[in-house]
């Protein structure tokens, strides 16, 4: 399926990431992976020692970013990522991390 103008529809990956992925540089490596990917949205710590991460773009690229969270950088241990997907809201700019928990978008 593809929009209008011949490019792919733009999906919302809403990403939990659980296991040993605070302190170890986890936000950092996302911000990362998501601007190369191209991909806008946000990351931050929550409670329980998560991270949750939101990004909009492409389906593929949110998919290597779904793998990279599965992964995450040196020192983290993932233990589960949980998933939703839906259509994008287009209301980022750019992707960005936050300090904490944040009750919306």
């Amino acid at each position: 399926m593809t929009g209008a103008d011949g490019a792919p529809p733009l999906r919302r990956l809403d990403a939990v990431v659980h296991g040993r992925v605070q302190g170890v540089g986890f936000r950092v490596f996302v911000w990362r992976r998501a601007a190369a990917l191209g991909l806008v949205g946000w990351v931050e710590n929550e409670g329980r020692g998560r991270v949750r991460a939101v990004a909009e773009g492409p389906e593929d690229a949110l998919r290597t970013l779904l793998a990279a969270l599965g992964e995450g950088p040196p020192g983290a241990r993932v233990e589960a990522v949980t998933e939703s997907w839906s259509q994008a809201s287009g209301s980022f700019g750019d992707f960005k991390v936050r300090s904490g928990w944040h009750g919306g978008d």
